[in-house]
């Protein structure tokens, strides 16, 4: 079959609405603070998309567009304004940074309780430690609709193609910590072919149109494909969607399948967050 993300996504979405609701009722009704440095496109549509996903589910949303030349220290200040707000639970800096500058010392400037896009250190070492807090929001989808989809992963020869911070790695964690057995290539994996036709579950993350073919799946595998390309001017994923189709047990297309449940999951990180930190206020 083919999984639709977008279906899911609005299963989460109804969810979280109601935790939201649930919330306003308390008098916290959850906030979402984005931050885009300079001009970029891409960026600023990707936080419309968000900023629409917020309106949706009752976040109140802001966005603080900083000038192309904003320097790191400047970053840090805003973020450390926003970690001060008590109507701003959720922080999240839309990367890439102009010219590909270094945006750890700003990713680590955001409050570990805020950070709903999961890549502060605290809350990466939690991940790790199996003490899951807040997590990158797509691995988190993934896990998510796995679960949704009624695939248990303990036990499951997993695949991950791709190891960055972003999806591979966390993913992994995540996995590992629903006792998974995972294997995680990359670049450098000899004989890519030998590892996926193992996976019942593979989650495709490499950035290379068409890498997984036919051939190189296993028959009633649970395939994610994370790949956003553009080719001839059209967008597609990582993983050739119609011939793998055929073999798998549920592929998600390319687009309309992980990046709708990565921004639901935002959404639903947005409102945890906000639980957390009224806990933390009623102690």
């Amino acid at each position: 079959m083919i999984i639709d993300g977008k279906a899911l996504a609005s299963e989460l979405e109804a969810e979280t609405k109601e935790r939201v609701g649930e919330l306003v009722a308390l008098g916290r009704r959850p906030g979402l603070a984005t931050i885009i440095v300079g001009e970029n496109p891409a960026s600023a549509m990707y936080v419309r998309i968000k900023h629409s996903a917020c309106d949706r589910v009752g976040i109140r949303s802001e966005n603080v567009n900083l000038h192309e030349d904003a320097g790191i220290e400047e970053i840090i200040e805003t973020i450390r304004g926003l970690n001060e707000r008590e109507d701003v639970n959720g922080i999240l800096l839309q990367l890439p940074l102009p010219g590909n500058r270094d945006s750890a010392p700003a990713m680590a400037a955001i409050d570990p309780a805020k950070d709903v896009d999961g890549f502060h250190p605290v809350n990466m070492g939690s991940l790790l430690a199996g003490a899951e807090r807040l997590v990158p929001c797509t691995p988190k989808g993934i896990v998510w609709a796995l679960e949704r989809l009624g695939v248990s992963l303990e036990g499951r020869e997993t695949v991950i193609v791709g190891h960055s911070n972003v999806v591979g790695k966390p993913l992994a964690a995540m996995m590992l910590n629903r006792n998974a057995t995972v294997s995680v290539c990359h670049v450098f994996t000899r004989n890519l072919a030998a590892h996926t036709r193992n996976a019942e579950v593979l989650v495709v993350a490499a950035g290379v149109p068409g890498l997984i073919k036919r051939d190189m799946v296993k028959p009633g595998a649970y395939v994610f494909d994370v790949g956003i390309n553009r080719v001839e001017g059209k967008t597609v994923g990582d993983v050739e969607f119609d011939e793998v189709l055929k073999v798998a047990a549920a592929v998600t297309p390319v687009p309309g399948g992980v990046g709708p449940l990565t921004v639901s999951m935002l959404m639903s990180q947005t409102a945890t967050a906000t639980e957390m930190q009224e806990q933390i206020n009623n102690r």
